[in-house]
């Protein structure tokens, strides 16, 4: 039987290098244009519009949050994997990291 992917949260851990403003500022921007985008599909439903073109807006949408994902699993990888390795702690948190990936790749 397949492992449960499901990955718990962890609101204790902390980044190993933390995100700069401008980091943040842009990662915000990108899900506030993602969050228009959906507001946009909400409307075109209650527009009754064309299913293919909702389903563009939809592929559109998975497309900007696939490509926030990458960004932030990058930054996992770079910074809070390479310090755990270099501490000593690295197959914990490889294998964390692996679960991420398994999860993140499937949908």
């Amino acid at each position: 039987m397949d492992e449960k992917l499901t990955i718990p949260l962890k609101p204790e851990k902390k980044p190993a290098k933390m995100r700069s403003n401008e980091d943040k500022k842009q990662l915000n921007q990108r899900l506030k244009r993602i969050e228009g985008q959906v507001r946009g599909i909400q409307k075109m439903i209650e527009e009754d519009r064309y299913c293919v073109d909702i389903l563009v807006q939809v592929s559109a949408v998975n497309a900007a949050l696939k490509k926030v994902g990458y960004n932030l699993l990058e930054d996992h990888t770079r910074g809070c994997v390479t310090n755990a390795v270099r501490h000593g702690d690295g197959d914990e948190t490889i294998d964390e990291l692996m679960k991420v990936i398994q999860q993140f790749t499937k949908s």
